[in-house]
């Protein structure tokens, strides 16, 4: 299991990528061989954007579980997407609990928040949490999105359009990169946000 911390929002896992891998090479590879329709405009590779959103929606839960890329569990989804003029940028929720907030509901309001997976482990630091389990009274369920954009220089043009060790090295180059800059640029506004809380 990766190891997060306030500074890490994703973990590239080559080591566990190669040790299960069915072909010797890469588990990874083998989910991009699955989803090959993701990764060509009739039959020409994708444009960068393009195949920086395939590479890391097949590189993460939930089309790999666990996922070549690991992501800090506080944090769902954490998505690469095109906004509305082109730009790649990151796109993470993540949930706020009430005690997190500068203001909290009405007390008389006995409002429910949410509450940690129950299936997840009781100490862990980054929690899942889902909404209550009980509805016999007023749930207040605060969430952020936040938006980074994904500067065109960490992308790649990629060479192949079928699958195979030229497409699952590149797809790995730009997911490694992804995740470096989620984690250097990304996890200080998450932490700035959560104020440290968890």
């Amino acid at each position: 299991m990766p190891e997060f911390d306030r500074s890490t929002l994703a973990i590239v896992d080559d080591i566990r990528d190669r040790e299960q891998a069915s072909d010797g090479h890469s588990r990874y590879g083998a989910y991009l061989a699955q989803h090959a329709d993701d990764f060509h405009e009739d039959g020409a590779p994708l444009r960068p954007v393009e195949f920086a959103i395939a590479a890391w929606r097949t590189a993460t839960a939930p089309v790999m579980a666990p996922g070549y890329v690991a992501v800090r569990p506080d944090v769902y989804p954490l998505d690469v997407y095109r906004d509305h003029h082109g730009n790649p940028g990151f796109c993470a929720k993540v949930g706020l609990r009430h005690g997190d907030l500068a203001r909290r509901p009405d007390h008389r309001l006995r409002a429910r928040d949410w509450e940690r997976d129950p299936w997840g482990r009781h100490d862990d630091p980054f929690p899942v949490l889902i909404s209550p389990e009980r509805t016999d009274r007023p749930a207040v369920l605060v969430a952020a999105t936040l938006l980074l954009p994904i500067p065109d220089d960490i992308l790649l043009r990629p060479t192949a359009a079928r699958p195979g060790r030229t497409l699952t090295h590149e797809a790995k180059q730009v997911v490694a990169a992804l995740a470096a800059h989620a984690n250097t640029h990304l996890s200080p506004l998450v932490d700035d946000l959560l104020g440290g809380a968890r």
